[in-house]
């Protein structure tokens, strides 16, 4: 995956600068260091003589926003690939017994044992899947919405406020954390597809204070403060 935790399913992408996303993520935390991060990873992807294999799912907005970035950047760079998407892998439960995992969305919530069954099955991007994959985000780049979502079809982009309804059906006129909040949209918003992290969802949060159709009691970035609707 990019360093410093780069999730480009949101924000701007419509420049290759490092430093347009650097910037942009600058307002939501220190990222002094993150410009250097990404053109050095950036560089050193596009430039090595080593064997690249990428890894990812299809059914989570970061990872496929990533393998596209990653095929529009490589051009016609050799590459071979692992898609997690739709596999049943070893899942070791806490007693310790072993089971086949439902379907797999995302490389990110598979077990360490179950990818390292996978080493060795990567496979060659075909050159109708790279042409493919760098046209369907060249096109998210002309596009360059806040935010990019899974859909039946691949990624689509989508408005700032996406995921606004999401947060505020689950807000109640009780006060609840920001935490439990976010935790309960995340759920509900991770099937069939993994659509946003907590840092993007929190950030909605504190918009929708800043619009008043939610109170807070106390700072809003603060994952333990409360949250309600505004009555």
């Amino acid at each position: 995956m990019l360093p410093f935790c780069d999730d480009l399913s949101c924000g701007p992408i419509d420049s290759d600068a490092p430093s347009a996303r650097a910037n942009w993520w600058g307002q939501f935390y220190a990222a002094s260091e993150m410009e250097g991060g990404l053109r050095q990873f950036w560089d050193r992807v596009t430039s090595t003589r080593d064997h690249l294999v990428v890894w990812f799912g299809r059914r989570s907005a970061l990872e496929l926003a990533f393998f596209l970035a990653w095929a529009d950047r490589l051009k016609e760079q050799t590459y071979h690939v692992v898609d997690v998407t739709g596999r049943q892998l070893p899942f070791k439960r806490r007693d310790g017994s072993v089971v086949l995992s439902e379907a797999v969305r995302s490389v990110s919530i598979v077990q360490s044992d179950a990818l390292r069954s996978l080493f060795g099955e990567e496979q060659p991007i075909t050159a109708q899947e790279r042409d493919k994959s760098r046209r369907q985000w060249q096109q998210l780049r002309r596009e360059n919405a806040p935010f990019r979502i899974v859909t039946e079809t691949g990624l689509a982009s989508t408005s700032i406020d996406h995921f606004d309804p999401m947060l505020l059906t689950r807000a109640t006129s009780e006060w609840q954390t920001i935490r439990r909040l976010i935790g309960y949209t995340m759920a509900e918003n991770s099937e069939p597809y993994f659509q946003v992290g907590d840092w993007m969802l929190q950030a909605r949060l504190v918009a929708l204070v800043h619009q008043g159709r939610l109170l807070a009691d106390g700072d809003p970035w603060d994952m333990s403060s409360h949250v309600r609707l505004q009555t």
